[in-house]
């Protein structure tokens, strides 16, 4: 297993939040926020181990920090946790662009590399 040493989490997607995102309330639906996320991470995972044969296994605890609210543009970040040998887990958040406060976070989200059949299959990856 591979644990990462990065410090700090690479923000390279933005997103304004439109009216399609919001929720009941006015606000960032949180099902919008997850699935930004989950992409996100898979993303990044796939450009780490240069695979595209990935799927999400596991998400940690969510935590919702602040509201986002319609016309706002945030950051997607993502960060290197770690990397076994069928699986890479990352970090997510989503945050304010203006302010850099948090909206959400998700310590882990776990992917596993496939095969055509679905089963897991060893990636490869041997760090940088």
């Amino acid at each position: 297993m591979i644990e990462s040493t990065m410090s700090e989490p690479l923000f390279r997607t933005r997103k304004i939040i439109s009216y399609p995102d919001l929720n009941a309330a006015g606000k960032l639906f949180g099902g919008t926020a997850l699935a930004w996320i989950d992409e996100e991470s898979a993303i990044f995972a796939s450009c780490v181990l240069g695979n595209s044969h990935l799927v999400t296994v596991h998400m940690s605890e969510i935590n919702f920090k602040s509201p986002g609210e319609l016309g706002e543009i945030v950051e997607i970040g993502t960060k290197l946790v770690k990397v076994g040998k069928t699986s890479i887990t990352v970090s997510c958040q989503i945050r304010h662009k203006a302010t850099k406060q948090d909206i959400i976070t998700v310590d882990k989200v776990v992917f596993v590399s496939i095969d055509d059949k679905g089963n897991p299959l060893e990636h490869g990856y041997q760090g940088e």
